[in-house]
This record gives C-alpha cells, structure tokens and sequence, in this order.
C-alpha cells in the first residue's frame, strides 16, 4: 500500500525509453510505478510522424482526441505526489496522457512532469498542460534524455524536499 510520502510514478511510453526514466525515479523514490496503457497498442506505423495519417498525427491533429487506456485503475488518492512521464510528440503530451489526467481526481496532488524526446525540450508541453488543465498544480517539468541516474537522484530528490 501505497503511503502519502512516497509518489506515484504514471508513464505513458511507446518505445520504451520514458519507462526507463520512470523504473529510475520508482527505485530512487520508492513510489509506485503505474504504466498508462492504450487499449489498443501503438504499432511502428502508428507511430510514424512522417505520415500524416498514421495514428500519432490523427491524435495530435484532434485536440479533442482521447485514446481509451487498457485500464484506468489506480490509486491517485493514497498519494501527494505524481509525477507523469511521456515522450514529446509534436511539442505536446501524447493525447493518451490527457485521457489519464481526465480520468482521474488530480486536484490538490503536485503533479511533475517528466519527458523524453528526440529533439524537443519540455517547456512547450508543460505549458500546455497547465493551460489545458488550470485547477491542477503543476511544477516545473524535466527532460530526461540521457539523464544519469545520479541526475535524476538529484532532480527527484530536490522534488521531494519540496513537499
């Protein structure tokens, strides 16, 4: 059971590269890892942003899209803390991490972003999380391309000294 001063850890990741960020900030944490998984897997095509219209570009060219998650079970009530982890797609939180973050009561959590991305930095999708979601306490987000462990030791630490 989870307990109110250890985070959960929520990712959405379609490579594999944001659940290695995730897996380092449960173990340094001690939070709970919680995976945000699509109802319908994401294929290699899918994910081909080259293509206009392959199922990534769709969702990201609907604002309104919400990609239904294989399972929306989790407890965001037994903890202060969340951090959300996602790759940048089109400067922008996968469509799916919105449909977690309406799925769940996030208010009066501290929610942390975390990202990985091939070429873009975090600012972009922090600031449309707030704007999208102005009632939830967002801090300030991190990208974790290539971030040693001790990095994200430090940065996570620092998170939760602020608690």
């Amino acid at each position: 059971m989870q307990t109110d001063d250890k985070p959960l850890i929520v990712y959405f990741s379609a490579t594999g590269t944001t659940a290695k960020a995730a897996r380092t900030i449960a173990e340094i944490t001690g939070g709970t890892l919680y995976e945000i998984v699509p109802q319908q897997a994401y294929t290699s095509d899918d994910l081909d942003w080259n293509n206009r219209q392959s199922r990534s570009s769709m969702e990201m060219n609907n604002p309104q899209a919400r990609p239904a998650l294989k399972d929306t079970k989790t407890n965001v009530a037994a903890c202060n803390v969340i951090f959300i982890g996602y790759p940048i797609w089109w400067n922008q939180a996968p469509r799916i991490v919105n449909t977690f973050i309406e799925s769940h009561d996030l208010k009066g959590k501290t929610l942390v972003p975390f990202a990985t991305s091939g070429g873009s930095g975090i600012t972009g999708s922090v600031k449309k999380l707030r704007e999208s979601y102005p009632d939830l306490e967002w801090q300030e987000g991190k990208l974790l391309n290539g971030a040693s462990r001790n990095a994200i030791q430090n940065w996570a630490r620092d998170v939760m000294k602020k608690q």
